[in-house]
C-alpha cells in the first residue's frame, strides 16, 4: 500500500492560492513572452505536463520546475528573497529570546605551565 500525500491532496487554502496565483502568473508571463508550453519544457528540459501542471498551480508539481520557469521568464530575483534567514522578524525575534541572559564564567585560564 502507497501512503499518501495529504499534503498534495489538499493542502491548506492559503498554500492552494498561492500556488493556483503563481502558476497563472507564470502561465501570463509565458504568453506575454509568446512561448509556446512545448518550448518552455523544451528549454528548462521537461515535459509540456510539467508546465501545464505548473500552471495550474498544482501542489505535486516540483519545486525545480516553477523555480525553472521564474528563471527562463527572467523573474528568478524575488524568489531569492524568499525566507531570507535576515528578513525573518518572527524568527529572528525567537532567537532573540533564546539567548542566554549572561555570559558563562569563564574557568580562568593563566599562562602558568
Amino acid at each position: 500500500m502507497v501512503a499518501k500525500n495529504k499534503l498534495q491532496d489538499a493542502p491548506p487554502y492559503p498554500v492552494e492560492q498561492a500556488l493556483k496565483k503563481l502558476g497563472a502568473n507564470l502561465r501570463t508571463a509565458r504568453i506575454r513572452r509568446k512561448i509556446t508550453i512545448g518550448e518552455a519544457a523544451e528549454r528548462i528540459g521537461t515535459g509540456p505536463r510539467a508546465i501545464m501542471d505548473a500552471e495550474k498551480g498544482k501542489p505535486s508539481t516540483g519545486v525545480a520546475v516553477y523555480t525553472a520557469l521564474l528563471w527562463l521568464y527572467n523573474l528568478l530575483g524575488p524568489f531569492e528573497e524568499l525566507a531570507d534567514p535576515g528578513r525573518d522578524s518572527e524568527g529572528l525575534s525567537h532567537e532573540a529570546g533564546n539567548e542566554r541572559s549572561r555570559a558563562r564564567k569563564g574557568g580562568g585560564l593563566d599562562n602558568e605551565f
